[in-house]
């Protein structure tokens, strides 16, 4: 019966590890974020087809601490504090993941 127990487990858990498709997972293209680390608390994001994009910003914790669309490349992140951050870019079906420093 413990077989029974580990072999469902296991088949559970490679399904989920295998749901992530390439196009859904893959970076943007063109993707570009400057300047890094902010100063003037703006940073710009470029890519290829510069379309709306949804932006999630994470701190070191994990914490969403801010969470916005841009239609044109302009992020404003005044509001935010001097410190070490996850951006986290949604464009279509891609997804970009990038380290944010802000001074």
């Amino acid at each position: 019966m413990k077989h029974f127990y580990f072999v469902i487990f296991f088949f559970i858990c490679s399904l989920g590890f295998s749901q992530q498709s390439a196009s859904s997972s893959a970076d943007i293209d063109g993707f570009k974020m400057y300047p890094n680390p902010v100063t003037q608390g703006k940073v710009y994001i470029e890519t290829k087809e510069n379309a709306p994009k949804k932006i999630l910003v994470f701190d070191v914790l994990g914490t969403q601490v801010l969470e916005t669309t841009i239609l044109g490349r302009e992020l404003n992140l005044s509001n935010l504090s001097k410190g070490v951050y996850i951006l986290r870019v949604f464009e279509h079906n891609k997804v970009a993941t990038r380290k944010l420093i802000v001074k």
